[in-house]
């Protein structure tokens, strides 16, 4: 059945992304392109990105420590001694000379226990809890520019309908004033609608004031100002039940894997602490040359091998402490997991709920404006016969805006609250909207640096023209 919701979804979603209503003009901007720039613009996305390039990294740098270790060193020094001794009769002797020094060393680890093995696996865990990472922060990132693309959507929509509204009580205004000059109504009455008219002025002020600040909070998550928003047609497919929801993010919440994979890391982590309490076997060897520059012909030249054998006996109990400190650390990693998943689960049963309730505020909502037409209509007609006063059709006319504005709110409410309900269930990404980009491939990477190739072969210089293009980026 998720398999089912989740092709739903992406059937949805695209087809979200390519509604367009009337445009206001040529080049207006649908939710989906708003989409598509946020992801490519973001740079927490980038952030993020590097953060897990240095994981995978982590891992070639553990890796290489099961492969060999050749080092070369040199010198170049000078001897000076000025001597006299039984040998010398007593006379004084002078020796000096200038001699270099080449070496080469070689060491292998052989064993040790399986630690550095456990260190790789710890590494490649956390290069997966980081990925999932780096899928939350997709999340968020594409989550905000649905506000933001929908906090404009909404107090655009309603700045336009202050200003009608301000229109409308001008010419109430004018009504008034019309009927005080025959006598029909009082002072009090053209007060009335001259103290609405300044509230309307000011309510105005206030909508475009919350309009330009949406623009903003736009133009930070999507990388543009905004333009002429579509408003969508209406919301992606969402399951019909809370439970459904609940199961969906259970299984599959980035959230949720990241932990389950820093547990596997901490176990890895108490397997290399165990580690250390057992032997260490590394094969070393070398060869040194050392010349004498001041005579060709004296010179001296060495080597050895060796098979080195280490074993921890006492060490003041600091290698108990630090199994007992994985075990810990591996022990609050479960704990987290406990957290998380109740998180998880409650967070999509909040995010079910809003939706719902958006939904039955955008029906009442509905009927709300249909009763205060109707009766705002009534209203005005009947003061028009003096049987209403100015200050019932100004109250009608207050509830008529109000209802339409819920109305507004209540529609972008529910687009964004099912859209914070994917994010809940981990499907608010790229792949799962169909998004028309360029979506990282977080394998890539990880496969071209996994076995530590080295900074001259070919794939090492392959990785140096992938850095730059990032660095271009």
């Amino acid at each position: 059945m998720a398999l089912g919701f989740a092709k739903s979804v992406k059937a949805g979603v695209a087809a979200l992304a390519l509604m367009a209503a009337a445009p206001v003009q040529v080049a207006a901007e649908t939710l989906g392109e708003a989409l598509v720039s946020a992801y490519n613009h973001s740079g927490l996305l980038q952030q993020n990105r590097a953060l897990l390039r240095a994981a995978d990294e982590d891992v070639a740098a553990t890796f290489a420590l099961l492969r060999p270790v050749i080092n070369w060193t040199g010198s170049v020094g000078r001897g000076y001694s000025h001597f006299a001794s039984q040998q010398t009769g007593g006379l004084a002797r002078t020796n000096a000379a200038t001699e270099i020094e080449l070496g080469l060393s070689f060491s292998l680890l052989l064993y040790d226990g399986g630690a550095t093995q456990a260190a790789v696996e710890a590494s490649k865990q956390t290069v997966l809890a980081t990925r999932q990472q780096l899928v939350s922060v997709e999340q968020n990132v594409l989550l905000q520019a649905v506000q933001a693309y929908m906090n404009v959507v909404r107090d655009a929509q309603i700045v336009e309908l202050r200003r009608n509204n301000l229109r409308l009580v001008s010419r109430e205004l004018q009504a008034a004033k019309d009927r005080f000059e025959v006598g029909e109504v009082t002072r009090t009455d053209v007060a009335l609608a001259e103290a609405r008219l300044a509230g309307g002025r000011a309510e105005l002020a206030v909508a475009q004031g919350n309009l330009m600040q949406s623009k903003e909070q736009y133009a930070a998550a999507v990388g543009h100002a905004p333009g002429a928003l579509v408003a969508p047609r209406g919301a992606p497919s969402t399951p019909a039940r809370s439970e459904e929801a609940k199961q969906i993010a259970v299984r599959g919440h980035p959230d949720l894997r990241a932990v389950q994979h820093n547990i596997k890391a901490a176990e890895f982590g108490v397997q290399r602490a165990e580690a250390a309490l057992k032997p260490t076997v590394r094969l070393n060897s070398g060869v040194t040359l050392t010349q004498d520059l001041g005579h060709s012909n004296f010179y001296s030249n060495g080597g050895s091998v060796s098979l080195g054998l280490e074993a921890p006996i006492y060490q003041g109990g600091r290698l108990s402490a630090l199994i007992r400190q994985a075990m810990a650390n591996r022990d609050a990693q479960k704990g987290n997991l406990h957290v998380v998943r109740h998180s998880v689960r409650e967070n999509a049963g909040v995010a079910w709920a809003t939706l719902a309730a958006a939904g039955a505020q955008l029906e009442a909502s509905g009927r709300q404006i249909e009763a205060s037409r109707i009766a705002f209509d009534g209203v005005r007609e009947e003061a028009k016969l003096g049987s209403r006063t100015t200050l019932d059709v100004l109250i009608a006319e207050q509830d008529l805006l109000d209802a339409e504005s819920n109305r507004i709110t209540a529609q972008t409410g529910k687009i964004t609250a099912a859209y914070s309900l994917l994010a809940s269930m981990g499907l608010l990404t790229a792949d799962h909207l169909n998004l028309k980009v360029e979506q990282y491939d977080p394998e890539a990477y990880y496969n071209m640096v996994k076995d530590a190739p080295a900074m001259k072969s070919k794939r090492g210089k392959q990785l140096d023209n992938v850095l730059r293009a990032l660095g271009k980026e």
